[in-house]
């Protein structure tokens, strides 16, 4: 009976065991993808142009807020230089909720990370702060952003902005 009991822990270690190993590689890819949008998303806090620019694959393709805007990696680059130059005081994600994912079916398959965040945004004229719910949808290819879709509401963003300068 004891050779029966010990056979049977055996087996049931041994399921276990396989069960939670199977999906180690995608852990592991999902554990360093969420990485990397950490870590540009520190990149954007920063205002680190030289790591966001590492971050996204050349080919790299930016959508949203709009459904028709879209923007490739140096505009975004340009773009982002301009406005932490002249714009934006500080950008602060208050709180940021980071889930990734395969998908493997659709228009754009791939690794992706979702972040929603909380963001607050305060100007170097003084206007605002603002603050914004994001989502935006990462897709990760080989270390680096390939494509990223943006969803905020811009009427909020653009209330807020027109109530501090009202204000002021």
């Amino acid at each position: 009976m004891t050779n029966i009991r010990a056979l049977g822990a055996c087996l049931l270690i041994s399921f276990l065991v396989s069960c939670s190993g199977g999906n180690s590689n995608e852990d592991k890819t999902k554990a360093d993808n969420i990485a990397i949008v950490e870590k540009y998303i520190q990149a954007v806090q920063n205002k680190d142009l030289k790591t966001m620019e590492d971050l996204l694959s050349d080919d790299y393709m930016g959508y949203g807020p709009a459904f028709s805007d879209s923007i490739n990696k140096a505009d975004a680059i340009a773009n982002f230089k301009n406005v932490a130059e002249n714009l934006y005081d500080k950008i602060s994600y208050a709180r940021s909720l980071n889930i990734a994912a395969e998908v493997k079916d659709g228009p754009h398959p791939g690794n992706f990370v979702s972040n929603w965040a909380h963001l607050t945004i305060s100007f170097k004229d003084g206007r605002g702060p603002i603050n914004l719910y994001a989502n935006t949808a990462y897709r990760i290819e080989n270390g680096k952003i390939t494509m990223t879709r943006t969803i905020y509401d811009e009427a909020d963003a653009e209330r807020q902005l027109n109530a501090s300068t009202s204000a002021q």
